[in-house]
């Protein structure tokens, strides 16, 4: 179980339109994993700034978040039911079904992004099993921050405080550093 994802070669641009339907696709297929296993789901994304969405760095970062995963599930004793990750132009994603407490998940999981290198990059959705999804927010927690200025990261996507370029420049070098962690 946890499989890397293959490297890929540099993908194209995604438009707005495909990276909002890869999103609903999402959604139905966390619903329908939920359905299906009623456990703990952990949906796993890479967060990742401008139009490509899947390159030999996402798949870095997605690969460094998979190993984080499994090291805290094996730590944790968590019992994985299922797990299946997905190749997509849209980024990689992943989803487990969890036989443990959505709360703990979710909380071991930001503990994680928050003493990795690259961990304000990874997603971990956290869905208990009747579907209720807990946030940081819900969990009194502080939201991801920039990987440049420290400021919340949000507000900087949003008055686009630094250039695309200083922010990969910036991700390339977190990601080096967590390999040789």
């Amino acid at each position: 179980m946890f499989y890397p994802l293959p490297d890929t070669i540099e993908q194209s641009e995604i438009s707005l339109p495909d990276l909002l339907k890869s999103r609903d696709t999402r959604q139905a297929r966390q619903q329908e994993w939920i359905g299906l296993h009623q456990v703990t789901l952990i949906s796993f994304t890479v967060v990742f700034p401008g139009p490509v969405k899947d390159n030999h760095l996402v798949r870095q970062v997605f690969n460094q978040g998979l190993n984080a995963l499994k090291q805290i599930a094996q730590c944790r004793q968590w019992v994985l039911l299922s797990q299946q990750s997905f190749a997509l132009s849209t980024g990689p994603e992943c989803f487990v079904a969890v036989d443990a407490d959505a709360i703990a998940v979710k909380k071991a999981l930001v503990e994680a992004e928050e003493l990795s290198p690259v961990g304000r990059l990874w997603d971990f959705d956290v869905f208990d099993a009747k579907g209720q999804q807990y946030s940081r927010s819900d969990l009194n927690l502080h939201a991801r921050r920039c990987l440049i200025c420290e400021q919340e990261a949000k507000i900087c996507a949003r008055q686009r405080t630094h250039q695309l370029s200083e922010i990969i420049n910036q991700i390339e070098v977190l990601a080096n550093a967590s390999n040789h962690d």
